[in-house]
């Protein structure tokens, strides 16, 4: 493999990271931010649904950009707003500026998604292999990270923590992906694209989201609220999920190589399930804590290989893989809000109750598995209405 393409990697899994880092460094804050502006649990969602809805936009404004100039340079611009915004929701002084955090954040967010998955999918095609799943495993580390900075500064005021905005900046120079890497890119196909497969494994991504998001967001609030966990400690609904979350990555790539992503989603999905039926049921905060750590196991590498499938349907150029995945990234947001959202919104008055709809909804994956397994693009394409 050529030590370029190597390189490329490493930034690409840099940008992962840095997403993570901050994502994760924001939402374990949540209990402090939700204190300093004395949000109930409506306003945090409601907080959460406007990121939601930006960050699809940035995604949006991704593919239009990325049409014009390649995917490295949206992502060098997503990672400059996304600092910006995560510091300003950290450090404003005044609610309308922590507003315009939230803003600014949401659509870096939507371009900084968007773009590190368009390089991951067209890198992992020079590749020929899989290798998703340990980019979702980059993200995942960062993410740990974050959770580990917040519990090492528990104590500190709020306001300082923006320091964490440092690293997408840092990570804003480094060698991305350009569009032509290895001195050609496949021929444009004149075929439409086939909607219909990749719908099924976007409904499989909305899935992934809707658990991924409510665990990550409303894990440490659940701690804190509902089983009565020392507020030094409630990011621990964070970290061990994405510790598991991060194990299980970095072996999805040979997981899926040796026994199939039918499978591997299936078994998956059955264990995540269990993972929330024990936080639903949690007398205590380390039983919460063991639930939300077999939620992370189980549904840690549907996303990735729903990016993986959806470019290998897609077929064709660089610049049609990454509108598909551009607008692909959209399935992101719509399982973000049912995640973020409807989870407070169910658990108004108690939260136990908002983990109920993930709890059963994650079962759906096992009727959805089979559509990640598409091997051929053609056989796909004609099978496929288009």
């Amino acid at each position: 493999m050529p030590i370029t393409l190597h390189r490329y990697r490493l930034a690409i899994a840099a940008g992962f990271a840095t997403q993570g880092f901050v994502f994760i460094g924001l939402t374990t804050r949540l209990p402090d931010i939700k204190d300093r502006w004395d949000l109930s649990e409506l306003g945090i969602s409601g907080v959460l649904l406007a990121i939601v809805l930006l960050a699809g936009a940035g995604s949006v404004l991704a593919e239009k950009l990325s049409v014009r100039v390649a995917s490295a340079r949206v992502l060098r611009s997503g990672l400059v707003l996304l600092a910006g915004g995560a510091a300003l929701m950290l450090a404003a002084p005044v609610w309308p500026a922590y507003l315009l955090g939230v803003g600014v954040y949401g659509v870096g967010l939507g371009m900084v998604d968007a773009t590190t998955n368009m390089q991951a999918v067209v890198l992992e095609r020079h590749y020929g292999r899989t290798i998703l799943p340990s980019f979702h495993g980059a993200w995942t580390f960062g993410g740990l990270l974050g959770a580990a900075v917040t519990l090492a500064t528990a104590d500190v005021d709020l306001p300082w923590t923006a320091l964490i905005t440092v690293l997408p900046l840092v990570v804003a120079g480094a060698s991305f992906l350009p569009r032509d890497p290895v001195g050609g890119s496949a021929p444009a196909v004149d075929l439409a694209i086939p909607w219909r497969p990749i719908l099924m494994v976007g409904l499989g991504m909305v899935v992934f989201y809707m658990v991924d998001t409510a665990a990550q967001t409303w894990g440490a609030v659940y701690l804190d609220e509902v089983v009565d966990a020392p507020s030094r400690w409630v990011a621990l609904a964070t970290l061990p999920y994405l510790v598991a979350s991060l194990l299980v990555r970095l072996a999805g790539d040979s997981i899926v190589e040796r026994y199939g992503v039918t499978p591997v989603l299936r078994i998956g999905a059955v264990i995540a399930c269990g993972g929330l039926v024990v936080v639903t049921a949690a007398p205590t905060w380390p039983v919460a804590v063991l639930g939300f750590t077999l939620t992370g196991a189980g549904i840690s590498v549907v996303a990735p290989l729903s990016f993986s499938a959806a470019a290998r349907i897609a077929g064709g150029s660089v610049e049609r893989v990454d509108a598909v995945i551009a607008r692909f990234n959209q399935f992101n947001y719509v399982g973000g809000l049912l995640g973020a959202v409807l989870t407070g919104v169910v658990g108004k008055d108690e939260l136990r109750y908002g983990f109920v709809v993930p709890m059963v909804l994650v079962l759906t994956l096992l009727p959805l598995a089979r559509w990640f397994a598409a091997r051929d693009v053609v056989e796909i394409r004609q099978d496929s209405p288009a």
